[in-house]
């Protein structure tokens, strides 16, 4: 444990100092005054917006402080060639409500705030909960009233899309970016969601790839949201990554659609494409009895488990033989045709299995 973990919880918290209040009486008087309807605690004038401002205020003047190089009042001010001037009053939106802050200027014009930076009207926090409301499925207008209503914070319609549309701007851009020439291992995938769109909720496929770089690190290098998940779609994604640098993958793993491992291979002929175990194993599971289920999970597991493709081909025909593989003849079916798409999975040590069993 480092000094700093060990001064870390020597130190109270934030929740430590409330209840210290709270247990002295400090915060009586306010919570008085609060369920009284006297303080509000958001909006113009609310409690935490002006706890917000003193804190904010506080961090501006010391920002200038190490600028200048002298405490405000120091016998040393007269030393320095520059010196406080004053503050410019600078109305802010912010999560909390809307926050009139007196930031500090300096006479030679050169202290540039970093906590609320000059030309800045909104702090962060207000940002991403706009984009969050956004995301969830509210209207601009609908969060317009929300922010009035919840935060006293008055945004207008335009600067509302303004902030929305900057980040449909950076979705497009991170959409579009260059990406690696090679990635040992990427994964394809699709998933279904649920989004609204002109006031409904409705269904879509969201087709997703990631790839693992050399260092092993994961990265989500796109996300395409379409209607229906189809071979035909996963060609354009091979395509759309391929035109973005990528030109090598040794490992495509992905689960058993048609005409998926074909798209793969014309992209990236020298590629191996691997189905996915896990979905192969609900593949084959799909038509056995519920009450089956734990048993025939048992007893496909020494296939996907056998240290080659030969006791893995002995471990199948066993279960075809079996009373279960018998009664389901199906989940047998299923391995055998997805047999030369499942054997690259063998090739590797239990380590890296561990890497391509799975696009989930």
């Amino acid at each position: 444990m480092t000094m700093t973990d060990e001064k870390k919880q020597g130190e109270p918290s934030g929740q430590d100092l409330v209840e210290q209040l709270k247990a002295s009486g400090q915060l009586d008087a306010l919570f008085e005054q609060i369920d009284a309807g006297k303080v509000e605690l958001t909006g113009d004038g609310g409690f935490v917006p002006a706890l917000v401002k003193a804190a904010l205020e506080r961090g501006l003047q010391a920002e200038l402080t190490s600028h200048l190089g002298c405490e405000k009042g120091s016998s040393e001010a007269s030393k320095h060639s520059n010196s406080r001037n004053g503050t410019t009053s600078k109305k802010v939106e912010s999560e909390v409500g809307p926050i009139q802050l007196d930031v500090p200027r300096d006479r030679g014009g050169s202290f540039m705030p970093r906590l609320v930076p000059k030309g800045q009207r909104r702090l962060g926090g207000l940002d991403d909960m706009i984009i969050s409301l956004y995301a969830g499925g509210m209207t601009i207008r609908d969060i317009q009233h929300h922010l009035a209503s919840t935060l006293g914070t008055d945004l207008s319609h335009e600067m509302i899309s303004n902030i929305t549309d900057a980040v449909s701007e950076e979705v497009l851009a991170w959409q579009s970016r260059p990406l690696e020439e090679f990635y040992p291992v990427i994964y394809l995938d699709a998933i279904r969601i649920k989004i609204r769109e002109n006031s409904q909720v409705i269904n879509r496929v969201a087709y997703i790839a990631v790839g693992v770089d050399l260092e092993g690190i994961k990265h989500v290098l796109g996300i395409w949201v379409q209607d229906t998940e189809g071979s035909a779609f996963w060609a354009h994604v091979c395509a759309d990554l391929a035109n973005r640098g990528v030109r090598d993958v040794l490992i495509v793993c992905c689960d058993g659609l048609k005409g998926l491992p074909e798209a793969i291979e014309a992209t990236w002929p020298d590629s191996m494409v691997q189905t996915c175990v896990v979905h192969l194993i609900r593949a084959a599971m799909r038509f056995v009895a519920y009450s089956d289920r734990k048993k025939v999970a048992k007893a496909l597991k020494p296939i996907y488990t056998a240290p080659n493709e030969e006791i893995a081909r002995k471990a199948l025909a066993e279960f075809e033989a079996s009373e279960l593989g018998k009664k389901y003849p199906s989940a047998a079916t299923t391995w055998a045709n997805s047999w030369e798409r499942f054997i690259p999975f063998l090739q590797f040590p239990p380590m890296l299995r561990k890497v391509i069993y799975t696009t989930n």
